[in-house]
């Protein structure tokens, strides 16, 4: 716990000028409120006794001594309620920062057992309990400490029997709350783990809304997201019991310490111990340490919320990227694309079965070469492995002869274009989508890549054209459109290096004919890969290959393959009947 901490006081780093002066603020608020019952103790005390003349002086001064009070009073309240939460606003940033900046940097193995909603929940909810806890929780804590020991000071001072009359609940109460602190983090946590899946479940059905509704299975998604959201009730009812039993119980001890305080006074007054003025002025500090106590209820809560959101947060944190550069990664300013596969294997890390085994395969630079086989005998997982999405399990990759394990990460993906099948577009224009290839990129070379890409003449019939907003992945355009705009994306780039992961599989024929022209634009003078659906889409590839579940089966062209009359005729023969 104590490096957990650590790393979270490390947040206020940046922000020590606004952490210190709220912390001055918030220590002047409250030794403004202990000072406020003295003055009152010593007009009871003192100035009632007062020549009449006198008197009214001192009234007067004293009345604007402490409308004074009051007003620093209210500007250290204003000050710590408005900097500290602009202070809390930066510190959450901050983290909402690294935490997106760490996503950004995990491989696809790690999203491949993760639901989104959970991901978004971390960076939301989670975020905000913790900067609201960084912002509260030292001031709470200072006002409460400094109230609570400044009121025992100044109450032993004015009697010591009623002063540990007051605080002889304290113990108890200590004891009470962290009790009840151990149940509360322990439902909290579920708490967020819940309404994580909840938020998982809704950008699920959010996500697929067109098949929910094509289904007509709104029901059905009600079903499951009153499962979820029957689950968030249930695990919320068990922190509110707790939170519960925890307010009422330290209200109760509030409660009776007045009580106690009452009772003992007056049978001290009527022994004559103490003074009615006394008595009033331990009424008033009664108040000054119990509502620090009710700052503190609120502190555990806030604790409990913020503390297990940032172990969330640093669990994510803890997760080191299972691909990154060497410490002597190289820099390559340029590559021709020659590839070699030395005795690769490949295994997803909770499979034991290796999806690819002693993989062998040279690939010359401008060659056109075609993956062909059943599903599942890893055409998509061998392509995946040249950009290192994922890492090898034996053997090794080699691109101009240089193990790509030794090259930067960012630098060799510059140089792979990959186009896929399922194409990913995101909110924006046309323009924005395909700068996404080349960030700098003029607006003449993205205009340029649209035309290589033979996607201009239909972007140009949008009344807006290229500044036409598209839609959430994309949904204003057709299945060939957006297909055309990932090549023009990928023309930008202008890879060396090709991926085309059944690019053409979802469309019509006329759409086919059209982007199938575009990729063989692209592909010109490139390394290219193309995994294929249709098998009549890459009787012209210079090279075939044919894999099944014990690996390369077969290599050559479209007619040495037919030639063959083996499993590449029969595969053929098949896609060509259907």
């Amino acid at each position: 716990m104590k490096e957990k901490l650590k790393k979270l006081f490390a947040y206020y780093t940046p922000y020590k000028g606004l952490f210190y002066s709220d912390m001055f603020f918030a220590v002047l608020g409250a030794a403004v409120t202990l000072i406020i019952p003295l003055i009152v103790r010593y007009i009871t005390n003192e100035v009632v006794y007062f020549s009449a003349d006198k008197a009214k002086h001192a009234i007067a001064v004293l009345g604007l001594v402490l409308a004074g009070l009051v007003v620093l009073e209210v500007f250290c309240n204003f000050y710590i309620a408005y900097f500290g939460h602009i202070m809390g606003a930066k510190m959450e940033a901050d983290m909402r920062r690294d935490i997106f900046g760490h996503y950004q940097k995990l491989t696809f193995a790690f999203y491949d057992n993760q639901k989104v909603g959970h991901l978004l929940s971390r960076i939301t909810s989670d975020l905000f309990d913790i900067s609201e806890l960084l912002h509260h929780g030292p001031e709470d804590l200072v006002i409460s400490i400094i109230k609570i020991s400044g009121s025992f000071i100044i109450l032993l001072m004015v009697n010591v029997r009623l002063a540990f009359t007051a605080f002889a609940f304290i113990p108890v109460m200590i004891l009470f709350a962290l009790y009840y602190n151990g149940k509360m983090k322990r439902a909290f946590k579920r708490n967020r783990e819940k309404i994580a899946d909840i938020n998982s479940q809704i950008e699920d059905s959010l996500a697929g809304i067109r098949v929910v509704k094509s289904f007509a299975n709104e029901k059905e998604e009600m079903k499951k997201f009153k499962a979820g959201n029957d689950n968030f009730v249930a695990a919320k009812k068990v922190s509110y019991k707790y939170m519960g039993i925890y307010n009422s119980g330290l209200g109760a001890m509030t409660t009776l310490i007045t009580v106690g305080v009452l009772i003992a006074g007056v049978e001290m007054m009527l022994t004559g111990s103490v003074a009615l003025t006394d008595l009033i002025t331990f009424l008033l500090y009664i108040a000054n340490f119990t509502d620090p106590v009710k700052k503190l209820v609120s502190f555990t809560e806030q604790f409990q919320n913020g503390y297990s959101g940032f172990e969330r947060f640093l669990e994510i944190l803890s997760i080191a990227p299972d691909i990154a550069d060497r410490p002597d990664a190289v820099s390559v300013k340029e590559v021709k694309g020659d590839i070699e596969f030395q005795d690769v294997s490949f295994q997803y890390e909770d499979q034991t079965e290796k999806v690819l085994n002693h993989i062998n395969l040279k690939v010359k630079a401008g060659e056109y070469m075609a993956l062909v086989g059943p599903s599942g005998v890893g055409k998509t997982t061998l392509c995946s492995l040249i950009p290192r999405f994922y890492e090898v399990s034996q053997g090794a990759i080699r691109i101009d002869g240089l193990d790509i394990r030794d090259m930067k990460l960012d630098e060799l993906r510059n140089y792979v274009g990959i186009v896929q099948q399922d194409v990913y577009l995101f909110a924006g224009t046309i323009m924005d989508n395909i700068r996404y290839g080349k960030p700098e990129a003029t607006d003449e070379e993205v205009v340029r890549a649209a035309k290589c890409a033979n996607a201009h003449e239909f972007i140009m019939s949008f009344p807006e054209g290229y500044d036409t907003d598209i839609g959430q992945r994309g949904v204003k355009l057709s299945g060939g459109q957006k297909q055309r705009l990932s090549i023009a994306r990928v023309f930008l780039k202008n890879p060396p290096i090709l991926i085309f992961d059944e690019a053409t599989s979802a469309l019509d024929n006329e759409s086919e004919k059209v982007v199938q022209k575009s990729l063989e634009n692209l592909a010109k003078n490139r390394t290219t890969f193309v995994i294929a659906h249709r098998l009549t889409t890459i009787r012209n590839a210079g090279r075939i290959l044919v894999l099944t579940e014990e690996g390369i089966a077969e290599q050559g062209s479209h007619k040495e393959l037919m030639a063959k009359k083996g499993i590449y005729e029969s595969l053929y023969n098949t896609n060509f009947e259907s």
